[in-house]
């Protein structure tokens, strides 16, 4: 029989097949050829049918989660830590709303997904019928795209457009919806060969004569900054991006998904800039006379006040695979729409040496006066300390996910990352609950490199029954608890805003975290000085398997640099050291 290559991510060559299956069927074919390795999902009435064709398939890989959160959001690092498309399956009504944290999530970051969901079947549809919900319109803002199946013969191109789709152009989730009784129907199946989608556009060819532009820019420009976000990382383009700045000499400040994209040790490296971007990174941008934005969207928690963004700035240069991305926040001078690595391949074939030396004298000076710092008591364990122990205990080698809050923005401060894809977070959205979860993705899409979760007391609780995964798959996540009873980041702005005015923050009353993972059948320790810490977490590193390490921190610790909402970049709250 003629052999039919099948292509999507990580397609495999499979034989056409005639065989008369289910809807159900078809979709586990179609899945394994698009190069899924492994599902996360959570059954119920509605996939039934789906499920049941999972057994006796010894191809087909699933991990049942506790919750339909814990599933989508270990897709999503899973995908984030691959660059391969992440699948999740839910049932209808609460199992797929219980989707929609992480379907935003994953949209807000341009994360490739596909969704499967059940929905009640075709014949009761719109009639209110059990564990009914409309998951297509509640989604249609938060997705790339949305299949609705009522044909079953649809089934192998809709499953090979969602892929495409999901993996192509800027990335994003993708939703299929199965009705029940679609799943069962019958037909024969062909697998489905790829063929143009009419009306969608991939990936843009780079507007050559804008990077010209640019290129005539960085000649002109004596104080240039580039501001690198996720887009480098999510395009593959980290290399590119070093060979990039060792051929102009120009800065780099990161976005918080854009720190992985660019090694923190180089010597143009300012860290991230922000609400909590470094001195160095943040006056930089406030200085520059032009700046180079490659995958950056410009968030408002990188610009803060937009009409005070840059105001030295003679020309602003943005590189983004979207259009709708440029000049939607920060009015743009060289716009480019073009992927990420494409545009800066054809940058690096003529890019010289720009800026001046005394440019490059000023930025190393603001990094020697200004470092990145905190008051460190010999009585107490800080959680920059902690971090700074992760850091030199792993050299940056391992892959860190986190959850939100000031845990999150110490990792983005006092971790060195040396590798795109290594830091996982919830950066658009801010999604409490992702990081423990998210590092299961990762752990199974990387089994032999070393994952540690990084998380906040308030979000372990939110997805901490996900380490009955961890237990009964030996899945060796570490995990990290940064625990110091009270909302820190809320508590920070109460604290600094609102005027010590402090509401509903406290999590005193939080479960005991190492009788919590014994419970789960983990390894759990604790550490509330330095020695304790330096002790269990090598014990944590040394222990196959998974492991939960807390450690006590005091609850007035504060995250700086801080840029209040409605300010500068150059408006930083230093703390203790200004």
């Amino acid at each position: 029989m003629e052999q039919t290559t099948l292509i999507g991510n990580q397609g495999r060559t499979m034989e056409p097949s005639n065989d008369i299956i289910t809807g159900s069927e078809i979709l586990l074919r179609g899945l394994l050829q698009e190069g899924v390795e492994c599902v996360f999902g959570y059954p119920g009435g509605n996939v039934l049918y789906i499920y049941d064709a999972m057994v006796g398939n010894p191809e087909f890989k699933h991990i049942l989660t506790r919750h339909e959160q814990g599933a989508i959001h270990a897709a999503d690092g899973y995908a984030r830590s691959t660059g391969k498309v992440g699948v999740c399956i839910a049932t209808s009504g609460p199992g797929a709303t219980n989707l929609v944290t992480g379907i935003a999530t994953a949209y807000m970051d341009s994360v490739p997904m596909v969704i499967i969901t059940g929905n009640v079947p075709t014949t009761v549809m719109g009639t209110d019928a059990f564990q009914e919900a409309d998951i297509v319109s509640i989604t249609m803002p938060i997705t790339k795209h949305s299949y609705l199946v009522r044909d079953v013969r649809e089934l192998p191109r809709i499953i090979h457009e969602a892929f495409h789709i999901a993996s192509t152009g800027r990335k994003g989730p993708v939703l299929i919806d199965i009705p029940k009784d679609v799943s069962n129907h019958k037909t024969a199946y062909t697998p489905y060969e790829h063929k143009p989608i009419r009306g969608y556009k991939e990936t843009p060819e780079p507007a050559y004569s804008q990077l010209d532009k640019l290129l005539d820019a960085i000649q002109g420009s004596s104080r240039p900054v580039i501001l690198a976000g996720g887009g480098v990382v999510y395009s593959d383009a980290s290399e590119e991006l070093i060979a990039f700045v060792n051929r102009t000499r120009i800065p780099v400040t990161t976005t918080l998904l854009g720190l992985s994209g660019f090694p923190s040790s180089h010597e143009l490296c300012m860290g991230m800039l922000g609400m909590h971007g470094t001195y160095t990174a943040n006056m930089a941008i406030q200085n520059a006379d032009l700046i180079i934005s490659i995958g950056s969207r410009f968030d408002d928690r990188v610009t803060m006040r937009v009409d005070g963004f840059a105001p030295r700035a003679r020309q602003i240069a943005h590189i983004d695979i979207d259009p709708a991305e440029i000049g939607k926040t920060i009015k743009t001078d060289i716009p480019c729409v073009s992927d990420i690595k494409a545009a800066l391949k054809y940058l690096n074939v003529n890019a010289e040496a720009a800026g001046t030396r005394e440019w490059l004298e000023e930025i190393n000076n603001n990094k020697i006066k200004h470092p990145l710092k905190y008051e460190d008591s010999a009585g107490q364990l800080k959680p920059q300390y902690v971090i700074e122990m992760l850091n030199e205990t792993t050299e940056g080698e391992a892959i860190i996910t986190t959850d939100v809050g000031q845990h999150q923005m110490w990792v983005g401060q006092f971790y060195n990352f040396k590798h795109p894809r290594s830091l996982i977070t919830s950066g658009g959205l801010g999604t409490m609950g992702f990081g423990f979860p998210s590092a299961i993705g990762a752990q199974v899409a990387n089994p032999d490199r070393l994952v540690i979760s990084v998380n906040g007391d308030g979000g372990m609780q939110m997805c901490a029954q996900e380490m009955a995964i961890c237990a009964i798959h030996q899945i060796p996540v570490k995990i990290v608890v940064i625990n110091n009873q009270v909302l820190g980041m809320v508590k920070q702005w109460q604290q600094l805003i609102h005027d010590n005015r402090y509401s509903h923050i406290d999590l005193a009353g939080s479960p005991d975290f190492v009788k919590l993972a014994q419970a789960y059948g983990i390894k759990g320790m604790r550490a509330t000085t330095k020695a304790e810490a330096i002790q269990v977490w090598q014990e944590a590193l040394e222990t196959p398997g998974p492991v939960l390490v807390e450690f006590v921190v005091p609850k007035e610790e504060n995250v700086f640099p801080m840029v209040a909402a409605g300010t500068r970049l150059d408006q930083m709250m230093l703390g203790d050291f200004e």
